[in-house]
């Protein structure tokens, strides 16, 4: 795997060299698009990677090349949902997790961390944002004056560029909550991401329904219980994923157990999480890996997390 990984490196650092070869000529567009193709597949060798740490080493350079790359082609919309999947992944898996574990020892840094995470979240929407204006000239102004109305018009194969612009949308939100214009756009990031579910609930293995776990607990003026949708959530999520997957065990875990203050239902969820193999469902490896990491985190912090029963309490 980790060979496949570099070859596409040498790969891409061979088309990068063309570019430089080829600049002023007609055939530069060409190239580019050449190299923005082969960015746009690179998703799945990182998927299946076992090293976090060069991931992380990795992809800042992959960014900045794809910036580079789209403003040369702003129209390739393989590359734009690359970019913006990429951008949000980093900045949560890298920034605002990094921040979460560094708050109770470094509150400043863990601040700092924050503000980034939440920058390359506003990134990676307006990435996906742009992609779907490929096909829909205009999306971006009739999402913001008619939200529910204006994703009426996407289709199932722009599902993807709709998830990662609400996911990352919704990551700028939770981390800006002092922003009063962030706060404001909450009905158009729901609009896409309800949609979305309406469109191909079972995109990416339940990938919706593991984001709206933990949406729903957070979710101002739902008609039903919180938890029960949530817990509704949950249940397709290990359906679609065949329970293949830690993302969902703790989500629900750090969202309805900690909300309900369940320590029973806490350890178990993370358990389950903790008990999947890593190495046998290599498309969600490195997610898994990822996710088994904030799973030990959560229960090292439990104590803190939920408390004791009053009872219990001398």
């Amino acid at each position: 795997m980790l060979q496949s990984y570099h070859r596409q490196v040498w790969q891409l650092l061979a088309c990068s060299c063309l570019l430089a070869l080829f600049a002023g000529c007609s055939v530069k567009k060409m190239a580019i698009r050449q190299v923005g193709n082969a960015f746009a597949g690179t998703g799945t060798s990182f998927a299946s990677d076992n090293d976090p740490e060069l991931i992380r080493e990795a992809l800042p350079f992959s960014l900045k090349l794809m910036d580079s790359l789209l403003a040369e082609i702003p129209d390739h919309q393989p590359l734009l949902l690359a970019t913006s999947s990429a951008y949000a992944q980093y900045a949560y898996a890298f920034l605002q997790m990094d921040a979460d574990r560094l708050e109770d020892l470094d509150f400043r840094q863990s601040q700092a961390l924050r503000k980034r995470a939440a920058n390359l979240f506003v990134r990676a929407r307006d990435y996906g944002l742009q992609g779907l204006e490929v096909d829909h000239s205009g999306f971006a102004v009739l999402l913001r004056a008619d939200p529910k109305s204006a994703v009426l018009n996407l289709r199932k194969e722009q599902v993807p560029l709709m998830y990662w612009t609400a996911a990352a949308w919704a990551g700028a939100v939770n981390l800006s909550k002092e922003n009063p214009y962030l706060i404001a756009e909450i009905p158009q990031l729901e609009a896409l991401m309800d949609q979305a579910l309406v469109l191909d609930p079972v995109w990416n293995d339940g990938a919706i329904h593991s984001f709206m776990i933990t949406y729903a607990m957070a979710r101002q003026g739902m008609n039903s219980d919180p938890v029960e949708e949530s817990k509704k959530h949950f249940e397709k999520a290990l359906e679609c994923s065949r329970g293949q997957q830690v993302a969902p065990y703790v989500s629900y875990a750090e969202s309805v157990a900690v909300q309900e203050q369940d320590m029973e239902l806490f350890e178990s969820l993370l358990s389950q999480a903790l008990s999947i193999d890593t190495d046998e469902y290599l498309q969600y490896r490195l997610v898994n890996i990822i996710m088994q990491k904030r799973a030990r985190w959560l229960l090292e912090r439990k104590d803190d997390l939920i408390l004791p029963p009053l009872d219990a309490i001398d």
